[in-house]
């Protein structure tokens, strides 16, 4: 009774809203209205923004207005998702919509649901999978639906199917291309996190290691695309480093070397960076992966982007004592960054001082402040030096000649006016 009379002004609806059929999880429970700013509270319910905030704020309530749980936390958050589909409802009951455009919505979305049937119940799923891609291609109004539907449920069985029999090819052609799907789908916070949770159980990561290590090249797209999004989104990564072993990181270094596929082998550095940014775990996997031989090996023909991408990912390597060892004992590595510290970008050069920097602070022996001298590094940092105004780059240059210049001065083409600037003396 408190809250029919607390509400009894917002309980009243438009004649035209009282005449449309809309499922019930459109209404707010609290009014009953149909919602036009829908709020997720910690309880996992959904409510009218204006008539939560009054239950909690006006009333004092810190009980959930449905369950009568309790409550601690009193924030909201918007249920984007539930918002756009009430939306595309409202368009289909619109007196306004036109006639041409509204069957082909309705006839889609029944042929999704005899889909969605059809792959829990027949054991040929490739083709419903093939037709259910390009429906969803068709726009957000398509991929809300399937998510409505339980589209991602189905998907998942499909999916962890390979973790049972992966020797069986049509279930391992019906995961590679539940991926296809997938990949479609949105993958952000925003869409309420739905395909992020699905993506986030371990077995779901399990079988994409598999089909990035044996999978066909189309498959090995479609997971790399989705874990770029991953990548672009606010997604715990430890799934990947604590339940996958070193595999998944060989496919992706290998992702990162096809010289066919541009897409998937920028792709595949994207990625990599994420995770290995993500923790000094990951990037341990990632070195006894084999990542610094590949990367240094890589680096000599790369375009700008991809050279950007790799030098960013051998610097975050290199933040690990066992990265700096790769790196030192590959015999092109200092030749291969000392390359590119001018030939790129600015941010290719920074990149390239940072890796020498962590370099000389860890592991300054003879071998690699010679090798630095051999292969030019140490004549391109000095002209860094010369140039105008202070800079990051440019004190991490000072502070390596600060350093180690005494070694370096000791060869015949080391500026004497730096061997001044220094106050260096040959012994």
């Amino acid at each position: 009774m408190l809250l029919m009379s607390n509400f009894s002004p917002i309980m009243e609806r438009s004649n035209l809203d009282s005449e449309m059929e809309f499922p019930q999880d459109f209404r707010c429970p609290i009014s009953m209205e149909l919602m036009k700013e829908p709020v997720i509270i910690s309880t996992g319910v959904t409510y009218e923004r204006k008539n939560i905030e009054k239950w909690f704020f006006n009333y004092k309530k810190k009980t959930c207005p449905a369950t009568m749980q309790n409550i601690e936390n009193f924030s909201v958050t918007p249920n984007h998702t539930l918002k756009r589909l009430i939306l595309v409802c409202q368009n289909s009951h619109s007196p306004s919509s036109s006639s041409s455009s509204s069957p082909l919505p309705s006839y889609k979305r029944d042929e999704m649901v005899s889909l969605l049937k059809t792959l829990g119940s027949s054991p040929f799923k490739v083709n419903s999978l093939k037709k259910l891609k390009e429906i969803i291609e068709l726009g957000d109004e398509m991929k809300l639906d399937f998510i409505i539907l339980g589209g991602l449920d189905v998907l998942f069985h499909l999916i962890v199917q390979i973790l049972v029999d992966c020797s069986d090819f049509m279930v391992f052609r019906a995961c590679e291309d539940a991926f296809g799907v997938l990949q479609h789908l949105p993958i952000s916070e925003q869409d309420d996190g739905k395909v992020i949770e699905l993506l986030s159980k371990p077995e779901c990561m399990k079988s994409m290691s598999i089909i990035l290590q044996r999978g066909s090249k189309d498959a090995r797209v479609y997971t790399i695309t989705i874990l770029k999004k991953l990548a672009k989104s606010d997604f715990d990564w430890t799934v990947i480093v604590k339940e996958q072993g070193i595999g998944m990181f060989k496919s992706m270094l290998e992702l990162a070397s096809d010289e066919i596929s541009m897409k998937a082998s920028s792709s595949s550095l994207q990625v990599l960076t994420k995770i290995l940014d993500s923790s000094k775990k990951s990037r341990s996997r990632a070195i006894e992966a084999g990542a610094m031989c590949t990367l240094i090996e890589l680096l000599p023909d790369s375009n700008r982007s991809k050279c950007e991408k790799i030098l960013q990912i051998i610097k975050l390597l290199c933040k690990c004592a066992d990265g700096r060892v790769a790196f030192i004992e590959h015999r092109l590595g200092i030749g291969a960054v000392s390359k590119k510290l001018f030939n790129v970008s600015e941010m290719a050069s920074k990149i390239c001082v940072k890796i020498f920097s962590l370099i000389c602070s860890f592991h300054p022996t003879e071998k690699v402040l010679e090798e630095m001298m051999i292969y030019g590094a140490v004549k391109k940092l000095v002209v860094l030096l010369h140039m105008s105004g202070p800079s990051s780059m440019k004190n991490k240059v000072l502070d390596m000649f600060k350093k180690h210049g005494n070694l370096w001065s000791r060869y015949p083409c080391f500026p004497d006016e730096l061997k001044e600037y220094l106050c260096l003396h040959n012994h």
